[in-house]
């Protein structure tokens, strides 16, 4: 186990339109841009989104490939998101056009969360639960 106060774990996602995501996932979910490396033909080679000290990866997809996850809307697949009011969040995406698939509820491990689906399908959930330095959500 390493020592090193940085994450272990980064999502990696590839987008049809990687461009138009690089713009909606900051609108919609308070994301910043922290790097964004262009590929050929108006493509994303390489992209870093953060919030707070998460970080999630980006990309175009190769070509005319499909998603990874099929179509997208695998509920099995996802990424989850700690955000300290997630009240205000969920109103942002509302406000940007996010599908929610989840309203905004407390559950029964003490968090308050939705989830919600960006423009391309991916399922992505917000609460306030922190899995680190916490208690665990399944015992």
């Amino acid at each position: 186990m390493s020592s090193s106060p940085r994450p272990a774990f980064y999502p990696f996602l590839r987008y049809a339109d990687a461009p138009a995501m690089l713009a909606w996932l900051p609108r919609a979910f308070g994301f910043r841009v922290r790097v964004a490396y262009p590929g050929p033909d108006g493509t994303i080679a390489h992209a870093e989104l953060e919030l707070d000290d998460g970080i999630v990866m980006v990309g175009s997809l190769a070509g005319d490939a499909p998603p990874p996850d099929g179509d997208g809307r695998g509920e099995a697949r996802g990424v989850y998101v700690a955000v300290d009011d997630a009240d205000a969040h969920h109103a942002a995406a509302v406000a940007a056009g996010a599908e929610i698939v989840s309203p905004l509820q407390d559950t029964d491990y003490g968090s308050r969360d939705y989830a919600a689906r960006d423009p391309e399908g991916r399922l992505w959930h917000f609460g306030t639960y922190r899995p680190v330095g916490g208690t665990p959500a399944h015992g």
